[in-house]
């Protein structure tokens, strides 16, 4: 396909997308970055249970700041969000996966290292 066509196209979805109505253009899908607490994995959970708990936690960096840099969270001054490892199976050492947490009692998780996050409903 040629760009001139690739063009035509992006301006005519562009377009379309304009003639909605403001709701159906701005309303997000209703599980986009959200997790029920009741769909993570079974090591998510059981952190999840540790740090509303308090501990015990494994991990000697369990409950360390975490810093948000690339604000994928939404902005909070620092100290906010707190970060905990869920275990990975098999894995040697923290593995990618966390729960940061924030101080107001709303929870996130990862399983690509901070790349993208979800929010978990309870």
């Amino acid at each position: 396909m040629s760009v001139r066509a690739l063009a035509g196209l992006a301006v005519a979805a562009f377009l379309a997308a304009a003639s909605l109505p403001a709701s159906a253009q701005l309303a997000p899908s209703p599980a986009a970055g959200e997790i029920a607490a009741a769909q993570l994995p079974k090591e998510a959970r059981d952190t999840l249970a540790l740090v509303k708990k308090g501990g015990p936690y494994p991990y000697a960096k369990d409950g360390a700041v975490f810093g948000n840099r690339e604000a994928r969270l939404p902005k909070q001054k620092r100290g906010y969000y707190r970060e905990y490892t869920v275990r990975t199976p098999g894995e040697r050492t923290r593995g990618a996966r966390r729960i940061v947490a924030g101080r107001a009692g709303e929870y996130w998780y990862t399983d690509d290292h901070y790349a993208t996050f979800r929010r978990i409903r309870e």
